[in-house]
């Protein structure tokens, strides 16, 4: 099942760093820093499985480990898609004038 999340985030993350050293916008900035979060969430999800850096307590309530991933969720489900929102707008209105 990690598979299923961690391809199509490899995805999203190489796709947005090829359109990041395209045209370095914000848009594309915003869209590269929501794919590295949600890499981070498929890396903590890959510690928690293998036990990797037990000192993180992966999994537990009130836990860094916890935190790092609910936190990069969080930023990862925001940017990506607001980055999206501006790129396509963006081009968009240049491709009007």
């Amino acid at each position: 099942m990690l598979l299923g999340i961690a391809i199509p985030t490899c995805v999203l993350f190489s796709g947005s760093v090829v359109l990041f050293f395209r045209g370095k916008t914000a848009s594309s900035f915003m869209q590269l820093l929501g794919a590295g979060c949600l890499m981070l969430v498929v890396l903590t999800h890959i510690f928690e499985a293998f036990h990797l850096f037990p000192w993180m307590r992966w999994g537990l309530a009130h836990s860094v480990g916890h935190y790092l991933d609910f936190g990069s969720a969080v930023l990862g489900l925001t940017l990506f898609p607001v980055g999206y929102l501006l790129h396509a707008l963006t081009t968009k209105y240049e491709q009007e004038r």
